[in-house]
Order: C-alpha cells, then structure tokens, then sequence
C-alpha cells in the first residue's frame, strides 16, 4: 500500500473501517502527510493487530 493509494480515498477508508471497528474515533484515524507510521502505531495498539494485517484490512476495504 503507498502513500497516494491511502491519500486518494482515505475518508471513504475511514468510514470502512470506522464501521468494521466501531471503537476507532476520527482521532484515531487522523492521517497527515509524513505521519502513516504514527497512525498505524496507533491502529495496531487500539487493535491488536500487526501492521500486516492493518495494511492487509485497509487494502480490502
């Protein structure tokens, strides 16, 4: 998954996966240019996952 892949429907990604996770909040999912390991450190901890299959759930939605 690259960064113009994320950046280009990235509000629909986060709906996806607010709806799939419904403890995420738009916090959790803030994303800012340069920060994408900050947020899927965030992700993996809230949770539980790997930054595999963060990246594999975000690459299906």
């Amino acid at each position: 998954m690259n960064t113009t892949t994320v950046k280009g429907n990235w509000n629909e990604q986060k709906g996806k996966l607010k709806q799939k996770f419904s403890q995420l909040t738009d916090n959790d999912l803030l994303y800012a240019e340069g920060k994408k390991d900050e947020m899927m450190g965030k992700l993996q901890t809230k949770l539980g996952k790997t930054k595999d299959e963060l990246t594999a759930i975000i690459a299906a939605l």
